[in-house]
């Protein structure tokens, strides 16, 4: 009988000895397996950085000696450490029982000795690829329903749009790679960088977040890498920068197209390095930390302008997460409606049992320049409004079609900011870089008042 091999059986194999590797080549290739060939265990962690495996096949004797197999259980925990969910077999020519006994304490899942037998060594790699394929379903599941849990930060959706985002949320916040969480102002990009921190093995630290829209270049140095006391004029005490309080945590760097080009350098240095000195200070000190950044600009775009470097978004997009406008995902306009609503009446100690049939209708009618952000706003609007038991039209402040354009000299001046700030963040497709430029005012200027009005 011929065994279906699935897309994802992709096999790698380690041994020092070229012959050992074209046996196995040749006999999982005529099984409908992929294999990919390595001579070192150095080479295995490298593979095993660009690429998943269904199963690794790994000689336990290399080039420090020829018989303990030392040399290959000692790689084992720093294998697992790249993928835990992925099946070690190992193999050596001087099998012995202790030695099989510490390969499987230590996380292999089976051994087979050299020379082997093809019937079961073929036995061994079908249930182990298969074994792995559902272990990882099975995390993968743990993960999603963890993240759709009361257990951290809850991501409401009944979108399809939105599904294979939780699905990627779920399968990289286990791991330590940098992560680039793209989309308009008001998706959810924070809600998102907590779910991933809450999901990762630093979940037990606090995660540290930067907005770098509101960071001025003559405070970026003190506020990322901290400062000594005296180093320069308001410098009254020793300061601990958000590196260094991230350390072994995470740092959400929010807004990262506006770092000016002037910092991005430094930045770029202490991510590749983990190292950084205090303004002021020439100690070097280093710190552990996972980067999570944000932004709704195109950094494609910034780079071709020359506005962004191309090293530094190699750096933070090792995985990037994109998120849609709430326009793009309408099935979660009433659930999230919902939620911010039995939200805000507890805040507020209000008794309000949901939304009129107008109301519900004229949420989802509206475009949400300002995406969840703005409904949550919305909502929060209303239930201070609302007389009744229930939300109605009129409550949510919301342009209607008849008078799509209010008159100005009835509005209140903020009410006539905030406007035009909608509108020119829905002329700009929610890009706030572009939007801030059209009404001329600077990055910083904007980003204040989008959070002053709740956008």
């Amino acid at each position: 009988m011929r065994f279906i091999v699935s897309l994802m059986s992709r096999i790698l194999i380690a041994d020092d000895q070229g012959d050992v590797l074209e046996a196995l080549r040749i006999l999982l290739k005529g099984e409908g397996y992929q294999t990919d060939a390595v001579t070192s265990l150095g080479a295995v962690l490298n593979a095993l950085e660009k690429r998943d495996y269904a199963l690794l096949m790994m000689d336990l004797n290399y080039t420090r000696d020829t018989t303990s197999g030392q040399e290959g259980l000692e790689a084992i925990p720093r294998i697992q450490a790249l993928d835990e969910n992925l099946p070690i077999v190992v193999m050596t020519a001087w099998a012995t029982i202790d030695l099989a006994v510490e390969a499987m304490k230590l996380g292999a899942r089976d051994f087979v000795p050299k020379p082997w037998d093809n019937d079961r060594l073929l036995a061994i790699v079908r249930t182990q690829i298969a074994l792995g394929s559902a272990l990882r379903k099975s995390r993968q599941a743990e993960a999603k329903n963890e993240l759709l849990s009361g257990k951290m930060p809850s991501i409401i959706s009944d979108s399809p749009r939105m599904r294979p985002v939780i699905e990627l949320i779920s399968r990289v916040a286990p791991s330590d790679a940098n992560v680039l969480i793209t989309g308009e102002n008001g998706t959810g990009k924070g809600l998102v960088a907590r779910a991933i921190h809450s999901l990762s093995a630093r979940a037990g630290k606090v995660m540290i977040t930067v907005n770098m829209g509101g960071l001025s270049e003559g405070v970026f140095e003190s506020e990322l890498f901290g400062h000594v006391k005296g180093a320069f004029t308001d410098a009254k005490t020793d300061r601990a920068g958000r590196f260094e309080l991230a350390d072994e945590s995470t740092l959400f760097l929010d807004e990262i197209a506006n770092l000016p080009l002037s910092q991005q350098a430094k930045l770029l240095r202490v991510i590749e390095t983990g190292e950084f000195e205090r303004v002021g200070s020439s100690k070097t000190l280093h710190a552990n930390v996972r980067i999570i950044s944000a932004t709704n600009a195109n950094l494609h775009e910034e780079v071709a302008s020359g506005r962004f470097r191309q090293d530094l978004l190699f750096r933070l997009n090792t995985i990037e997460v994109p998120l849609p406008p709430l326009r793009e995902r309408r099935e979660d306009i009433a659930p999230l409606a919902a939620h911010f609503l039995a939200q805000h009446a507890e805040r507020y100690r209000k008794k309000l049992t949901g939304f009129e049939p107008a109301a519900h209708e004229a949420l989802v009618r509206h475009e949400f320049p300002g995406n969840v952000r703005e409904l949550d706003h919305i909502i929060e609007r209303a239930v201070l409004m609302a007389q009744g038991t229930q939300i109605k039209a009129n409550d949510l402040g919301l342009t209607t079609v008849a008078d799509s354009s209010p008159r100005l000299e009835e509005m209140s001046l903020e009410e006539v900011e905030a406007f035009l700030i909608k509108k020119a963040l829905a002329r700009n497709d929610g890009n706030a870089r572009k939007a801030a430029e059209s009404l001329g005012l600077s990055r910083s200027a904007f980003y204040r008042r989008l959070q002053q009005y709740g956008l």
